[in-house]
């Protein structure tokens, strides 16, 4: 007998803890921490990320999360990939990101393009919650480079 398993939705939660200034540390249930700051303009001291760069952070590791899984999957033999993050901001409050551009830069043994291409179009267009997100107001582009 076949047994057949649940989706459940998974939730998250973090502590985000005022240091100073416009410093904040954020922290999870596992010990993992990262500190944000803003920029000295704006009042911080530039000592981190500030969100907006952890948001394009965040989907630049989502998405090469998904690619490297889907090309251990087709069997490809990735051996490096650095993914650059962009985006541009409205200028009206709450200033979101009305464009983003992910850009791949692959390097491995014999990399089939058409097999990379499949990898990017499977994240960006199912796997990549942060990308799904992202594109609620954002037009996300993509380019990639195989080295």
């Amino acid at each position: 007998m076949k047994r057949e398993v649940e989706e459940k939705p998974s939730s998250a939660a973090v502590k985000v803890k005022w240091i100073d200034g416009m410093r904040f540390v954020a922290s999870d249930d596992k010990g993992h921490s990262i500190v944000m700051d803003d920029s000295k303009e704006h009042g911080g001291e530039g000592s981190g990320f500030s969100p907006m760069q952890l948001l394009l952070a965040a989907l630049g590791a989502c998405t090469g999360m998904d690619v490297i899984s889907i090309s251990r999957k087709q069997r490809q033999k990735l051996t490096d990939l650095e993914i650059l993050v962009s985006g541009e901001r409205v200028a009206d409050f709450p200033r979101v990101y009305g464009e983003v551009h992910v850009d791949y830069r692959l390097r491995g043994s014999n990399l089939r393009e058409k097999a990379v291409q499949r990898a990017i179009q499977l994240s960006e267009g199912k796997y990549c919650s942060v990308g799904a997100m992202i594109k609620k107001t954002a037009k996300l582009s993509h380019s990639y480079k195989l080295q």
